[in-house]
């Protein structure tokens, strides 16, 4: 159960900038989306939160929800999953909407991620290691009396499996941009390969420099190149290495998932962006039809939704949401 530790100065969620709520129906998105580049820094109303974890705290983001617009039973929070070296800053676009839909929020950084503390171990960045971890969070959602919905993004989406394996008490699951494992050849698994060496020899600062030399942050707001420069230094080195090693050496988990979530009657949702170039979308397709789970593709988007067209994502995620919420008091 998270413990609040610093408010968040942002607007209250679902209010606009002057404090007036909008008006729109529950399953709709916001209005204006954040500009392109500058998601990460988006105004929310989030507070900030410190989570108990059986890795030590963790900080998160916690947004409460509409209870004017939640659908009937118990309350529902949406646990959210960051990917390899991310953050809960990743879902600053999603908090508002989620929240204005009647459904809570919380934001994780995962073990040794920007303002989470992590162990020095590798391997306990590994899925199988961070899932039970995050399955305790569940647990602690649910024993709270939430009814949580769980979204992984990326790596945070391996965790999410691994946690669901662990015995997780969720009432759906969202795989986002996520595989059945290993991360294929291409563009992002060579990165990992040629990270790790300067990692593990030059240090965290090496890497920065790497990424700033690359140009992969030129053209995104100032604000947000220092986010992503602060929390790529404040990551652990170890987290980085484990994580890294883990989308090289993933196995594929579908089949294992497949008999828990047909167990335990919990609704899937695969969901991705159209141009994703880690997993290909033909992947993920195939593993929505293995889980027998609903499928989509965010069109203008490629490996983050959630910071590249989050008004589309919003569009497949809260009705998508809702409707299992009521199917769960329907029995």
């Amino acid at each position: 159960m998270g413990r609040p530790e610093t408010p968040d100065t942002a607007r209250p969620a679902g209010a606009a900038a002057d404090g007036v709520a909008p008006h729109r129906p529950p399953d709709a998105s916001p209005a204006l989306p954040p500009a392109r580049g500058t998601a990460q820094r988006h105004p929310h109303g989030a507070r900030t939160v410190t989570v108990d974890s059986a890795l030590g705290p963790l900080t998160a983001w916690r947004a409460d929800a509409d209870e004017s617009a939640a659908v009937e039973g118990p309350p529902a929070t949406a646990v959210l999953l960051p990917g390899y070296s991310g953050s809960k800053e990743d879902f600053a676009p999603l908090v508002d909407a989620i929240a204005a839909a009647g459904i809570g929020v919380l934001a994780l950084d995962l073990p040794g991620q920007y303002e989470s503390p992590g162990p020095d171990t590798e391997a306990d960045y590994r899925p199988g290691a961070l899932g039970p971890v995050v399955a305790g969070v569940v647990a602690d959602e649910a024993a709270a009396g939430r009814r949580v919905l769980l979204l992984g993004h990326s790596f945070g989406g391996l965790v999410a499996r691994a946690a669901v394996l662990a015995g997780a008490p969720v009432h759906g699951l969202t795989l986002m941009d996520s595989g059945p494992g290993e991360l294929p050849m291409g563009g992002r698994r060579t990165q990992l390969d040629v990270l790790e060496p300067v990692l593990r020899r030059r240090g965290i600062d090496a890497v920065v420099a790497l990424r700033d030399a690359s140009g992969e942050w030129s053209s995104t707001d100032p604000e947000v190149v220092a986010l992503l420069r602060e929390r790529l230094r404040r990551s652990a080195v170890a987290g980085l290495l484990g994580m890294g090693d883990a989308l090289r050496s993933e196995p594929d988990r579908t089949a294992e998932l497949v008999a828990a979530v047909r167990a335990r009657r919990v609704p899937c949702l695969i969901v991705c962006g159209i141009d994703d170039d880690a997993w290909p979308v033909s992947m993920q397709r195939t593993m929505a039809d293995r889980l027998e789970a609903e499928f989509a593709s965010i069109p203008h988007a490629a490996h983050a939704p959630n910071v590249e067209n989050p008004t589309a994502l919003l569009d497949v995620l809260v009705p998508t949401w809702r409707t299992w919420l009521r199917d769960d008091m329907l029995g």
